[in-house]
């Protein structure tokens, strides 16, 4: 089992209402929640959303396709590069057509915890692991 990251291990300071700091864990999140070491995926997500400043879930959404897989290859997350790369431009496009980029609008739409995780499962790519990940840190600033 690969060591945990948590959202301070990446200077992701999760408060509540702070969806900029929520969007990013989100991210990580969903770096983290596949088969591929918890480092390279922490990497991934600085090269993406440090580096590259694709912080937002429109700003995600508007890369294209190779300059996700490209970024993904500069982080050495190579292993499921094109697949992560299409999840993570739906996953941004979704976000914003359906929540205006806001984890809080997911929030707010849902009933309870265990709602609120049905939702996030909905996105292509986020399963039971990616929503324990978030969870373990996004819980104490949304319930």
């Amino acid at each position: 089992m690969s060591k945990s990251i948590s959202a301070r291990d990446l200077g992701i300071e999760l408060k509540s209402a702070d969806e900029s700091a929520l969007f990013k864990w989100f991210v990580a999140s969903f770096l983290m929640g596949k088969r591929i070491q918890a480092d390279i995926a922490a990497q991934a997500y600085r090269v993406i959303v440090e580096k590259h400043t694709r912080d937002t879930a429109r700003k995600l959404a508007a890369c294209t396709h190779r300059e996700l897989v490209m970024m993904l290859g500069e982080a050495h997350y190579v292993r499921y590069d094109e697949t992560t790369a299409e999840r993570l431009r739906h996953l941004g496009k979704k976000l914003s057509d359906e929540y205006a980029g806001k984890i809080g609008h997911i929030h707010s739409a849902s009933e309870d915890r265990q709602a609120f995780e049905k939702r996030l499962g909905e996105f292509e790519g986020v399963g039971p692991k990616t929503i324990e990940i978030f969870m373990r840190d996004a819980a104490a600033v949304l319930y």
